[in-house]
């Protein structure tokens, strides 16, 4: 059997193919945050991280979707190692918070990489996800903002997220990239 040789990828598509690692790692990230809040009888914050980490599943596939659409072979990474272990809703808050701003950063660097290498449409493509991640920290820098208002009485982010619309509402959003075998 013949091996192919694989011909070497631009700046851009070796980072997009690093960020479809990002992106199930913080699918995974995710679902760990809500097992903690299910465990901890927080429903509303459970709930919200499950759609969370459907969300960057989605994200990633789109990414998938993309890299088949340009005819770029695809590796499915394994993930990272996840954090379980928390003493207080406020740590995972905190921690998805980051993650978002992380994500932000590694988008950005694939918009410049593309525009570097003179890859306007690659370019065009993250132009979504950059708007998206814009959303994502806004929304959980309030989800902090509420938690650290609320203090030691979690009901008060139970109740919050239970009246107000944060994150993700389960509707598919219409400009959002193909994703590889339909979102979920």
């Amino acid at each position: 059997m013949a091996v192919t040789k694989k011909e070497p990828r631009s700046k851009f598509y070796e980072l997009l193919q690093a960020q479809i690692h990002n992106e199930f790692n913080a699918a995974q990230q995710y679902i760990a945050l809500a097992v903690w809040f299910d465990n901890e009888d927080l429903p509303q914050l459970a709930k919200h991280f499950y759609q969370q980490s459907v969300e960057e599943r989605n994200h990633a596939m789109a990414l998938v979707q993309y890299m088949l659409d340009r005819d770029h072979h695809v590796e499915i990474p394994g993930t990272s190692e996840v954090r379980n272990e928390f003493s207080a809703p406020i740590e995972l808050i905190e921690l998805a918070l980051e993650q978002e701003k992380e994500v932000a950063a590694d988008i950005s660097a694939m918009a410049r990489a593309a525009r570097a290498e003179e890859d306007y449409i690659s370019e065009q493509f993250t132009q979504w996800f950059l708007k998206e991640q814009v959303e994502e920290i806004s929304q959980m820098s309030t989800l902090l903002t509420v938690a650290r208002r609320a203090g030691e009485n979690v009901y008060e982010i139970e109740k919050f997220l239970h009246r107000e619309s944060v994150g993700d509402s389960g509707a598919a959003d219409a400009a959002m990239p193909p994703v590889a075998g339909g979102a979920l």
